[in-house]
């Protein structure tokens, strides 16, 4: 009798434990399941058994496999969501310092060349006046090539040098009548000749170093928001969908709404979820520190500001320099060249002219110095931004370190205790949340790793005023899908990265050197040698 006894109240006492795990009404999860957006009439009044979960723990539960399906759906496009959310913001602070430092440039450009109209009108006369398309060349190359066009600065400097030459040449020679002929001799002596002395030298030095490194830091900003855009796109992949379910919306499903996932088991899910993102994070660092080398390279002696706005003031020295020196100057190209002929009826030597450009310091002005101090900490504060987005996406959803007992661990309310792992691809092998095959890494993120690179070695060359041409840079930097647009958020106006539209210019002077391209007709040769071989072993055969 007292065994029976025994048996009842045990059996009854089990009873009692399984009704406990039983949510005793699933109105709740209804009210939830209605505010997420989805039809409330396929959830159960009451838990029923979770064998048919695929996803969340099979135990009794207030979830249906369409409502898994649905809330799996759900927290994939959520946390789709965050990604882009996250990487819009880090775009619109790199669309920010686009926008300032593109801006500061073209108005210095823009005040120089004002500069330069202003000074050469009163110093100049009729000198600028009638030669003023010389001077008006030179910036059009200048703002091109900054733009991105595919100039070759040094050459275009070379050429203006060259075409001022030719225009003073017969400015200042109104005794003589020069012909076409006999400028293209001059050109070929100038390299000995030094018309303008050493200003060229130095012009072409500090403008390169200045406009290389100006160019390269602006696309720097372009390249790195067009590759936060991309590989914020990356498509999730089953597994990681599964995790993030888990991981969002299974404590519902189990009853313990209230829980938050432990913040372990919340950086593992993110982490492998963003595995081949955090790949980035070298080359991400590398051109952030390139661009912070590159906006050293522009704040110190010799500024960027001063190698822009000193430009009348140089071109202003060589044009004098060649006034002052011009009998000797003259002397040179005759017996080099032979005098030319003398004008039937001369003009009255032109007058000496007067260098009224502005001084400009040699040290940063106020303006440069804050916008390139708040474009550099802004390039500090980016620098781990991949390694760092898991966390940032954890923090509004993981339970407090005081909670750690009593947080979703994926399974239950209870302490989670596998470790943190590590950053990237490789480092996931043994993630116990996100199953990844490390040898498959995403190609896309694997394009943008090798953009950053490219572009990483072009910054580098611009610390050093090496000339690089950003035309094969990538294939979609330039036009609607540049990195500096966030939505609707768009850098409008003139692209970093334009055509080339370096045309050949027509002056009244002499015509450019054209080369001449040889013939190929050489390489049949070694047909024709064949065909005279095959006939005699045909012959021979004979």
């Amino acid at each position: 009798m007292l065994l029976r006894v025994a048996l009842v109240l045990c059996v009854l006492a089990g009873q009692a434990r399984g009704d406990s795990k039983q949510p005793r009404s699933c109105s709740d999860v209804r009210q939830f399941y209605s505010g997420k957006g989805f039809a409330p009439g396929g959830v159960p009044q009451a838990a029923i058994s979770g064998e048919h979960l695929r996803v969340c723990p099979q135990d009794y539960t207030c979830c249906t496999s369409q409502m898994e399906d649905d809330l799996s759906s759900l927290s994939k496009r959520e946390f789709e969501v965050q990604v882009k959310e996250s990487g819009r913001t880090l775009q619109t602070s790199l669309n920010s310092q686009y926008k300032s430092f593109d801006g500061y440039f073209r108005d210095l450009l823009n005040r120089s060349e004002a500069s330069l109209q202003d000074s050469f009108q009163r110093g100049f006369g009729p000198l600028f006046s009638q030669n003023s398309r010389v001077f008006q060349d030179l910036y059009s190359d200048l703002r091109l090539y900054y733009r991105g066009s595919k100039i070759n600065l040094e050459e275009s400097l070379n050429d203006f040098w060259a075409h001022l030459l030719e225009r003073l040449l017969r400015f200042l020679n109104t005794r003589y009548t020069i012909s076409e002929d006999y400028l293209e001799c001059v050109s070929k002596q100038s390299e000995t000749l030094r018309p303008f002395g050493e200003t060229p030298r130095e012009f072409k030095l500090k403008v390169t170093r200045t406009f290389v490194a100006a160019r390269s830091f602006v696309q720097g900003l372009v390249v790195a928001g067009e590759v936060v855009r991309k590989v914020s796109q990356v498509p999730l992949s089953a597994e990681c969908v599964r995790a993030l379910m888990k991981l969002t919306y299974c404590p519902q499903c189990r009853g313990v709404a209230s829980a938050k996932p432990c913040s372990s088991y919340c950086r593992n899910v993110m982490k492998g979820c963003l595995a081949n993102q955090a790949d980035l994070d070298t080359e991400w660092k590398n051109l952030a520190d390139a661009m912070l080398q590159v906006a050293d390279r522009l704040n110190r002696p010799y500024s960027m500001d001063a190698a822009v706005l000193s430009l009348p003031k140089r071109i202003a020295e060589a044009i004098l320099y060649m006034q002052d020196n011009l009998s000797t100057f003259n002397s040179k190209v005759f017996q080099a060249c032979g005098t030319p002929t003398e004008s039937p009826s001369p003009e009255e030597p032109v007058k000496r002219g007067q260098n009224l450009a502005e001084d400009v310091s040699s040290t940063s002005g106020a303006g440069l110095e804050k916008l390139l101090s708040d474009v550099s900490k802004k390039l500090r504060d980016m620098m781990k931004y991949w390694v760092q987005l898991p966390g940032k996406l954890c923090v509004d959803r993981e339970a407090k370190t005081s909670d750690e007992n009593k947080c979703w661990n994926g399974m239950a309310v209870d302490r989670y205790l596998p470790e943190v792992m590590g950053d990237g691809l490789a480092s996931q092998i043994n993630n116990p949340e996100v199953e990844i095959d490390i040898t498959k890494p995403d190609m896309t993120i694997r394009q943008q790793i090798m953009q950053l690179k490219i572009m990483t070695n072009r910054l580098k060359n611009g610390i050093n005023g090496n000339d690089v041409d950003f035309q094969d840079a990538s294939d979609d930097i330039s036009g609607s899908g540049s990195g500096m647009c966030s939505d609707d958020q768009c850098v409008h106006g003139s692209r970093v990265m334009t055509p080339s539209t370096n045309k050949p210019r027509h002056y009244p002077n002499p015509p450019e050197n054209k080369k001449v391209v040889k013939g190929l007709g050489s390489r049949n040769v070694p047909c024709s040698a064949l065909y005279l071989l095959s006939l005699a072993t045909v012959l021979l055969r004979r």
